[in-house]
């Protein structure tokens, strides 16, 4: 399927690996200039390389945090009028919620809430004006589905969701859509690095934790970020104009509800 969307400009954050990695590859193949972002600079330069050598496109690697004001100036200085933006950022660590302290839980919502705001400020008037924006925000599973320990990461998605379902509405008339996605278990590094921590708690080895783990989703795997990458480039294409302040969660069936 033609997407519709070569030639396009588009900034994803969180993407020298794992799901904003797909989500980066999935817009070049479909013809997107990309504009890539993370904090270690040598592995964004091997990605950059990666995806440029693989789909033909350019893709400019902008090393720096999302969440401090210079990594998001200079993000837009590699792509001042992005007609997609995917919004990513890496959630808390696993802590009882006992245990956090308020510092922490306001690191957690800047990262995981204020940041994707502060982004679309920047952006969705030119979107408008231009008629045409895709904004994709990459939440999580537990918004539907809370787990223990990470109560900070579900509660600042659900409220950045929460917080754009409004404000989805108010701009769908210039072509103009917000939509979250809500990955569940797929087989990225922060998977592995849970898997792994698990595995050792139990006295197990890696491969029978993920056996275990793999037993708990319905499709019994874990998910290919290909398959999400896929998906995200749906929602930026010129066929989702229709679908606006959505949540597509990606689980394999894991969330157990009709709604």
């Amino acid at each position: 399927m033609d997407l519709g969307i070569a030639g396009r400009k588009a900034i994803v954050c969180a993407s020298s690996r794992g799901l904003g990695k797909a989500c980066a590859r999935a817009l070049a193949e479909a013809g997107c200039e990309v504009v890539i972002n993370g904090l270690d600079a040598k592995r964004l330069e091997a990605t950059a390389a990666e995806i440029a050598g693989a789909t033909g496109a350019k893709v400019i690697p902008v090393a720096g945090d999302v969440a401090a004001a210079d990594g998001q100036k200079a993000l837009l200085a590699a792509c001042p009028a992005p007609d997609i933006l995917i919004n990513n950022n890496a959630g808390p660590p696993l802590r009882d919620f006992r245990e956090l302290t308020r510092q922490q839980m306001v690191d957690g919502v800047i990262a995981n809430m204020i940041v994707a705001i502060e982004l679309i400020q920047k952006v969705i008037e030119p979107m408008r004006a231009r008629k045409f924006g895709r904004i994709v925000n990459i939440t999580s599973g537990s918004v539907k589905m809370p787990l223990a320990g990470l109560d900070l990461s579900s509660g600042a998605r659900a409220g950045l969701t929460a917080f754009l379902a409004g404000v989805a509405r108010t701009v769908a008339a210039d072509n103009v859509t917000i939509n979250h996605m809500l990955p569940g278990a797929f087989d990225t590094d922060r998977l592995r690095s849970t898997l792994k921590k698990a595995a050792e708690q139990k006295g197990v080895s890696l491969e029978e934790a993920a056996k275990a783990r793999a037993a708990t989703v319905p499709a019994r795997r874990f998910g290919n970020p290909a398959e999400f990458g896929a998906a995200c480039a749906f929602l930026c294409s010129t066929h989702a104009g229709y679908i606006t302040g959505q949540n597509l969660l990606i689980d394999g069936g894991t969330f157990n509800g009709a709604f």
